[in-house]
């Protein structure tokens, strides 16, 4: 696994300048866009045109399948452009560190499992967990950046991520097949980090935890005293 892993790695850096370059400021601008005209219309024909919809998909409305990150909803305005501007921030700061390749591939993986996951089981995807999944592969890289609470209380971005793996969590106790959606939608996440997820957590964590764990697999051998013959 490490091996196959390894491989991938020097295949997206030989790559690297690939791909569509600055792609979350084209999904920004067109969430953005989208969001607008919801305020306007509101019929909210265009959000319902370029939506997640299973049946609409299989009379032949295929572009549904890419559209859906686009549709980011919220009534305000003022609030969508903050969001869609952080998760713009966080994904140049990722394709800044794995090249334009890498991070489009992880975005496109993102899409498909929702994708591939809903057409079969049902359901309808969309694009809050895809920014989840943005945001906790920020968080992992950079654990120790902090964002402002209310724009005003420092909090770092490990303990955001914390608590959105908690909703995933808690999001398992619904009904089937809901109860998986979130862990399939957040597959692009495991898939790319694989056992570097633990990096989200605070290094003394770590540290710890290792400590503990070579503790458990090692415990201290007792000494058998030697007895001479005749003794």
């Amino acid at each position: 696994m490490k091996d196959l892993r390894h491989r991938f790695n020097r295949f997206c850096f030989a790559n690297r300048n690939k791909g569509i370059p600055n792609l979350m400021l084209y999904l920004s601008i067109g969430s953005a866009i989208l969001a607008f005209m919801s305020q306007i219309d509101p019929s909210n024909v265009l959000y319902r045109v370029f939506m997640f919809d299973r049946n609409a998909i299989l009379h032949g409305q295929i572009w549904r399948l890419f559209t859906y990150p686009l549709c980011y909803f919220s009534s305000n305005l003022l609030f969508t452009a903050i969001t869609l501007l952080c998760y713009y921030s966080l994904g140049r700061a990722m394709e800044s560190v794995w090249g334009t390749f890498r991070f489009n591939l992880f975005y496109l993986t993102g899409i498909v499992l929702m994708d591939v996951y809903c057409m079969i089981f049902g359901g309808r995807a969309d694009v809050y967990y895809l920014n989840m999944s943005l945001f906790l592969s920020y968080a992992t890289m950079f654990p120790d950046s902090q964002f402002l609470l209310f724009f005003i209380i420092p909090v770092k971005a490990w303990i955001f991520a914390l608590l959105d793996l908690l909703v995933v969590f808690f999001g398992l106790f619904s009904p089937f097949p809901y109860n998986l959606f979130p862990l399939i939608a957040l597959g692009n996440y495991f898939l790319f980090f694989g056992s570097d997820v633990l990096n989200i957590l605070p290094m003394s964590w770590r540290v710890n935890a290792q400590r503990t764990f070579r503790k458990a697999a090692h415990p201290k051998s007792k000494t058998i005293p030697f007895n001479k013959a005749g003794s």
